[in-house]
C-alpha cells in the first residue's frame, strides 16, 4: 500500500478514476451514479488533491506494476472537538483482484495509519446488505443501525445505508 501525497494522487488519478468507474458502472454502490463517465470520475479525484495537500483527506493505493488495483482514504473533521476520529471512504478493490485479501489490506492499514495518527475512533457507512458489510463485521467494526432510503444506489434506487464505527488503539495525538 502506497500513502499518496498530492502530487502523486495527481500522478495516479488516471488509474484511479478507471478503478472508481468500474466500481460504480458495476454496481458498488460508493456515491455515485452510473453511468459514470471516466471524464468525471477523474475530475473527482483531481479535486481531493486539495484536500490531502490539507492534510484533511489520506488516500492510499494498492499498486501493482503500476496499476491500481485498489485504495480506501481517511477524512479528518475539521473541528477542534473532533480531531479523535476520522471517517473511512471509499474502500474500492478492482474486480480482477478481488478475493485476495486487498480490501482487509487496505483497510488494515487505514487503521494502522488511523492509530499512529492519535484517532481513536473511525466510522463509516456502507450500502445495506452490499458485500463490503461482510469485509467490515469480520474487520470488528461495530454496526450501529441502518438508515432506510439513505443513498441512490448507482441505478438510482434509494437503499438503506448502515453505519459503523470501530475503536482503534489509543496513540498520541500527532495531528
Amino acid at each position: 500500500m502506497m500513502r499518496l501525497d498530492a502530487a502523486q494522487l495527481l500522478e495516479v488519478a488516471g488509474e484511479l478514476a478507471e478503478l472508481l468507474t468500474g466500481t460504480v458502472n458495476g454496481g458498488a454502490s460508493v456515491g455515485f451514479l452510473a453511468p459514470l463517465s471516466r471524464a468525471d470520475a477523474l475530475a473527482w479525484w483531481e479535486e481531493r488533491a486539495v484536500d490531502v495537500a490539507a492534510g484533511r483527506l489520506v488516500v492510499w493505493a494498492a499498486l501493482d506494476g503500476g496499476r491500481v488495483l485498489g485504495t480506501v482514504s481517511l477524512a479528518f473533521p475539521g473541528k477542534a472537538n473532533s480531531r479523535h476520529r476520522a471517517e473511512l471512504v471509499k474502500l474500492m478493490v478492482h474486480p480482477d483482484a478481488r478475493g485476495r485479501g486487498l480490501g482487509r489490506g487496505l483497510l488494515t492499514t487505514a487503521e494502522e495509519a488511523a492509530a499512529a495518527a492519535g484517532v481513536t475512533l473511525l466510522h463509516l457507512d456502507t450500502e445495506t446488505g452490499s458485500p463490503a458489510e461482510h469485509l467490515y463485521r469480520s474487520a470488528g467494526w461495530t454496526p450501529v443501525g441502518a438508515i432506510p432510503d439513505y443513498a441512490a444506489d448507482p441505478g438510482g434506487v434509494l437503499r438503506p445505508t448502515t453505519i459503523y464505527y470501530k475503536h482503534v488503539p489509543a496513540a498520541a495525538l500527532t495531528r
